[in-house]
């Protein structure tokens, strides 16, 4: 019995030992710079054989282009990918790791940041191709793929431009009580977010004061994506719907959809970054994505999925341009991964004390 106990720490401690090296040579990998890097990820990528991403965005959109592009640069990978909201890919990657069953090597989308690296498995990176982004979209353990802007829509069969919120004093009016919808489950867009967007902007006592007067008009509470939300609008079971991603609207009323996004002033935007975890099974074939993600040909492909890139130097589509802050004269109140995270505890209480009360 003595000796079967002895084995399983040896063998416990062995594993141990091996995981710590794991770590060590993925962390060494990831902060790798020079004229070899390219070569060494290649190599190391070609006996991988395939990379798994767990993202964000949608399936059909985005992920299927842009695994087709990755494919015919490198063709000697296979890319696996799995599409969930936020908080999913937050669980799903968490108990992969509890479970020391790591199947993802990166995981992507809005929020996933803060909750990965506080439980202390994103692991620090650097990617030349970083350069060329904004500092704000930079951090040592994230890097921005997407930008994403946030706001009111309207169904246009059920609301006449005249009748529409101009600002945000006029989603008061007494007129649109019980005929708002938000997406009240999901990290990025919908009900938390926008409280959180509210106490940034204008302030923690003001702020409430003015979300406890947005809770008298009985905003519905749906469980769903944020494009859910605009989907449901579009069946004109709601007339207006808050903090929906502003270009969903946008490409719905370009196939003839009744709908319409609102700019209203400011505009809420937000990054959605990618993290490399600490024991990717495949680190050489999740450093070749990661890089291609944010080089100019993967933002492209990102851009033309009618996601807005990270890269500035990589023109949007005309098609959706219209919702850039920018070019509408409106100003943007940018909200980062960590002041999402920040706020989110008391965002989830004002959200729960006002907004479902019943």
């Amino acid at each position: 019995m003595l000796r079967k106990i002895s084995l399983c720490a040896a063998a416990g401690l062995w594993l141990a030992f091996v995981g710590a090296a794991v770590a060590a040579d993925i962390a060494q990998l990831a902060k790798m710079t020079g004229p070899d890097r390219e070569r060494i990820l290649h190599d190391g990528a070609r006996k991988e054989g395939k990379v798994v991403l767990y993202s964000a965005m949608i399936e059909n959109q985005a992920l299927r282009p842009i695994k087709a592009a990755f494919t015919a640069k490198y063709p000697f990978l296979e890319v696996e990918f799995w599409r969930a909201d936020t908080r999913d890919l937050i669980n799903k990657t968490l108990a992969e790791v509890r479970s020391r069953s790591v199947v993802v090597d990166v995981v992507e989308g809005g929020g996933v940041s803060q909750s990965l690296i506080r439980a202390g498995v994103a692991q620090e990176f650097s990617l030349p191709g970083a350069a060329a982004l904004p500092r704000a979209f930079v951090d040592p353990m994230w890097v921005a793929t997407r930008v994403s802007y946030f706001g009111p829509a309207i169904n246009t069969r059920m609301v006449s431009d005249d009748e529409a919120p101009k600002n945000y004093q006029d989603l008061l009016d007494p007129k649109w009580k019980g005929k708002i919808a938000w997406a009240a489950n999901t990290e990025t867009g919908g009900a938390m977010m926008f409280i959180s967007f509210i106490r940034s902007w204008l302030g923690e006592q003001k702020g409430e004061e003015y979300l406890t007067q947005l809770a008298k008009q009985d905003i519905a509470n749906l469980s769903g994506s944020p494009r859910e939300v605009v989907n449901k609008l579009i069946a004109g079971e709601y007339p207006l719907a808050l903090n929906i991603f502003l270009h969903h609207p946008l490409i719905s009323a370009q196939k003839g959809a009744p709908v319409a996004p609102l700019l209203l002033d400011p505009v809420l935007g937000n990054a959605s970054v990618m993290v490399l975890l600490k024991n990717a099974p495949r680190p050489h074939a999740a450093l070749l994505l990661m890089d291609y993600l944010v080089s100019e040909e993967g933002q492209k492909v990102i851009r033309d999925a009618d996601y807005f890139p990270a890269n500035p130097s990589v023109a949007v589509e005309a098609s959706v341009a219209s919702i850039i802050p920018a070019n509408s004269n409106k100003t943007l109140k940018f909200i980062s991964e960590e002041d999402l995270f920040a706020d989110r505890a008391k965002s989830i209480v004002l959200q729960k004390n006002l907004f479902q009360r019943r």
